[in-house]
């Protein structure tokens, strides 16, 4: 019995610890421009498990939808396309920034103002959520 349990506990344990095995970091979500209902989210996901995760689904309180998306070069033009997922191997780190990897937000659901925050859960392929808050911050001046 006392051994049922020990193991048990060693378990519980490591789901815990695991739990924590996915970290994001340098997270922000941009203003959007003035008249516009789309704008981006950006982060960096560390996976310090063994195995390879895929982040599968994002959503956020603050918009009506969000999506993850790539900008892809071809044929000398730069394209934005929808992904089904962002996979993340095991014991590294993957990036959403400009002009790569990131997430697309359509239509706000209330006033967005730089310097406040908003809550996006990210959805992972191993069955774990992470909630977030992320800074607003302005579009960066060309």
């Amino acid at each position: 019995m006392v051994r049922f349990i020990v193991l048990i506990l060693i378990a519980v344990i490591s789901f815990a610890a695991n739990a924590a095995e996915l970290i994001v970091t340098d997270g922000q979500v941009r203003v959007p421009m003035p008249g516009r209902t789309v704008t981006a989210g950006y982060f960096t996901i560390q996976n310090n498990t063994a195995d390879p995760v895929s982040l599968t689904a994002a959503r956020s309180t603050a918009f009506e939808r969000a999506e993850l998306h790539q900008h892809t070069h071809q044929d000398g033009v730069m394209r934005m396309e929808q992904v089904g997922q962002i996979e993340i191997a095991a014991n590294a780190s993957v990036s959403l920034q400009p002009g790569g990897l990131h997430l697309m937000l359509f239509n706000p659901l209330q006033p967005l103002l730089a310097g406040e925050s908003v809550t996006v859960l990210l959805s992972f392929s191993n069955g774990q959520q992470l909630e977030l808050s992320m800074p607003l911050t302005e579009m960066p001046r060309r």
